[in-house]
């Protein structure tokens, strides 16, 4: 006797995370999405980019009860299982078995429908029982290429809905199966047999006519269609593996004195770690002992390194940039603020609504009308003719005319070339879901940290005081920058050497925690940083102006005495300021979003063009997205352009994502948008760039549906036989894709 286990007690209101599996289009992420939502209480929203239901229930509803419901939709659903511990790594995406089996159907249905196509369509190529190997080469291909579509179609029928799987599947059966009725008891069996090319039905056309090329070549363009569009959709849960993985792998503890390395996982709250120069922190925790600066770049956006000492709190993931550490640990595993900012992406994902794309939506109404149009066509012609071959050829002819052949091309072949341009001009466009919004678009919010600027510490400006030479206060500051890790004391040791060749060897180095370095060089007693004593004024003055434009300045004291100041800044991009313009020239408005104190932050601005009304300052990821929310809440169309781990969440909450390449794994997967090349001004250009492609879409869709609503009533009233309507099936693809192909110009 098996025994259940037992119900987790529910609560008023709950939320649980389902796993959707089944779905082959945006529709059926609608039809998921209507049946959860018609449960007494119940709030779903399916994502099928990410195959996941995210559905609030109340006191009495069950997560089986949820489950039941999608299954009895047509669909699997399941809780996912937990995330893998941090030391086993995630399988590639490419891995993934459906693109993978989608890949292997597509490869091998394409090598056998180009001949059968090449073959039925050109009479030259046509000899003695030519038809028999086509049938030989296209009966694979139609059961085993199309049994996805004939799967989904059964399932949907199960279900009373009709989708594109079931147009596909009906149609190109009804085309196999016309043809198999030929060859076997119609002439086109026959050894001398060749196509013929008559406009009208007629009952000679009929028994001697195949379909085969119709059959296997909708099947193998569908397939395209899928795989391209499986391979885009599968990178959407990639950006929270990205941030989960920023964490550290392992992490040292202090157990009775002696150091232990173990698994983060294995780490408890109250547990002390050591963290050594250039390691990062496994968790968020207080720091119990020593001094460092920590780099937190990647999770607030901060350009220079925080100070920390005993007491100071610290967060996982981020890196110690200078001196030993010992930290005990605050929170863990899902409380820290790595954790909770993977939250934040998955939770922007979920509620970004899914563009339901046209040719889907259309079909909801196109597929059923067509199934209805074929089967009024062959009554019609049986009650006015009586002839049944001919009127099974019009109504044949009616569903091959509509299998929506260019419909499978229209997205995937106008994406295919504009993200082949793309990637040459250095843009990543993830889906064809994501360009709508583009043309929406009127608020470009800009990340400051790697995005406008470089993200590294420079030396931007050197004062000396009276009397004193600059390159002589340059070289000793240097060479005692030089011995220590800190990113500020590197940028001053990087301009020394850049401006004064060798430094010479400290005597003496010494660290003064919160204050500096100190130590002797040539003879000299030199320190460097914020160590107490007077300035004479020109100095004072140089230090206020460097701070008021947002530069951390440092002053150099050479044997006690004040001899000059240092300003080091993060650099802005040469090319940030020519980007801004052409930004404004496409009618947006950029905006400059950052985790950097307010003087830092109108600094840049003012260097970039953007005015002191349009920089939001000092903000966290949590309020990055806040901002986001409520730009969108005051009725503008937001796109963020970010780098780092900071602006994930609010990457995927704007209506457009734009990632520079030169950042870290979880802006890059959390954007719609990647900028390869880390210009600014590429942002531009991949807004006109998605623009166009999205144009091309609805060009291909618009041509394809006009061309279903011209052909079917010549196809039902028998003007046009199925022969012709699957030449005219094929140059409506040729069509769709040849208009694709002028994207190759974009420039």
């Amino acid at each position: 006797m098996t025994t259940a286990a037992p119900e987790t007690p529910i609560g008023a209101t709950s939320e649980v995370e389902l796993s959707i599996g089944g779905m082959t289009c945006a529709s059926c992420a609608a039809r998921v999405e209507k049946k959860l939502n018609r449960m007494d209480g119940v709030t779903a929203t399916v994502n099928f980019a990410t195959e996941k239901a995210k559905v609030s229930y109340p006191e009495g509803v069950r997560v089986a009860d949820l489950i039941a419901t999608v299954v009895r939709t047509g669909y699997t659903a399941e809780e996912p299982p937990p995330p893998a511990p941090a030391e086993e790594e995630a399988p590639p995406v490419e891995d993934d078995p459906e693109t993978a089996s989608l890949r292997e159907r597509l490869t091998v249905s394409a090598a056998l429908a180009l001949p059968v196509v090449l073959m039925s369509m050109i009479p030259a190529l046509q000899f003695d029982n030519w038809q028999w190997l086509s049938l030989t080469l296209a009966a694979p291909v139609v059961v085993w290429g199309g049994l996805p579509f004939h799967r989904a179609a059964l399932t949907n029928a199960r279900h009373g809905a009709a989708t594109m799987d079931t147009l596909v599947s009906v149609g190109t059966l009804a085309a196999f199966g016309w043809s198999l009725w030929a060859l076997f008891f119609g002439d086109a069996g026959m050894p001398g047999m060749r196509h013929g090319f008559e406009f009208t039905v007629s009952r000679t056309d009929g028994a001697s006519t195949l379909y085969l090329e119709v059959a296997a070549g909708v099947v193998a363009f569908i397939l395209l269609g899928r795989y391209l569009e499986a391979r885009s959709k599968r990178r959407a849960g990639a950006a929270l593996r990205a941030l989960l993985e920023l964490g550290a792998k392992d992490v040292c503890v202090l157990r009775d004195g002696r150091e232990v390395r173990l698994p983060v996982a294995r780490l408890a709250v109250g547990d002390r770690f050591v963290v050594r120069p250039g390691e990062k922190i496994a968790t968020d925790g207080t720091v119990v002992e020593g001094t460092s600066a920590v780099d937190a770049s990647m999770l607030t956006g901060e350009s220079v390194p925080v100070d920390v000492g005993v007491g100071d709190p610290v967060t996982g993931a981020t890196v110690n940039a200078g001196g030993r550490l010992v930290v005990e640990a605050t929170r863990i595993g899902a409380d820290t603020q790595l954790a909770r900012m993977a939250r934040l992406v998955e939770d922007a994902q979920n509620g970004k609504a899914e563009v339901q794309r046209l040719a889907d939506r259309i079909s909801g109404v196109f597929v059923p009308v067509v199934l209805l149009l074929a089967l009024g066509t062959f009554a019609v012609w049986i009650t006015v003719t009586g002839d049944t071959v001919a009127a099974f050829t019009a109504a044949v002819a009616v569903l091959i005319i509509a299998c929506p052949c260019a419909l499978g091309l229209a997205t995937p072949t106008a994406l295919m070339v504009g993200t082949g341009r793309g990637a040459q001009l250095g843009i990543l466009i993830k889906g064809p879901e994501v360009l709508e919004s583009t043309r929406r678009v009127d608020t470009v919010l800009l990340d400051k940290t790697g995005t406008v600027t470089t993200g590294r510490m420079s030396l931007h400006e050197v004062y000396v005081a009276p009397g004193r030479a600059e390159e002589d206060v340059l070289r000793l500051a240097g060479a005692l920058e030089h011995a220590s890790e800190h990113p500020v004391a590197r940028a001053i040791a990087t301009g020394a050497q850049e401006c004064v060749g060798g430094l010479p060897a400290p005597e003496h180095f010494e660290n003064v925690p919160g204050r500096g370095v100190r130590g002797r060089v040539d003879g000299r007693d030199v320190a460097v940083g914020r160590f107490p004593g007077a300035l004479p004024a020109t100095l004072a003055d140089a230090k206020n102006a460097a701070e008021a434009a947002g530069r951390t300045a440092v002053v150099v004291r050479l044997d006690g005495t004040a001899a000059g100041v240092l300003a080091v800044a993060d650099t802005v991009k040469e090319t940030s300021a020519g980007a801004v313009r052409e930004l404004r020239a496409l009618g947006l408005t950029p905006m400059l979003l950052t985790g950097d104190n307010r003087a830092v932050a109108e600094a840049v601005a003012r260097e970039v063009g953007i005015g002191p009304a349009d920089v939001i300052a000092e903000v966290l990821p949590e309020d990055k997205v806040a901002v986001v929310e409520r730009l969108r809440n005051e009725g503008r169309t937001v796109a963020m352009v970010g780098d780092g781990v900071n602006d994930a969440a609010a990457l995927a909450t704007a209506d457009l994502g734009l990632a520079m390449g030169t950042g870290t794994d979880a802006a890059i997967e959390a954007s719609d948008l990647t900028l390869v090349r880390g210009d600014l001004r590429v942002a531009a250009d991949a807004i006109r760039l998605a623009r166009a492609t999205l144009s091309t879409i609805k060009g291909n869709l618009v041509w394809a549906f006009g061309y279903n609503v011209a052909a079917l009533p010549l196809a039902a009233t028998g003007l046009l036989n199925p022969m012709i309507a699957g030449a005219a099936m094929a140059f409506s693809s040729v069509f769709v894709v040849t208009n694709s192909l002028r994207l190759r110009a974009f420039a």
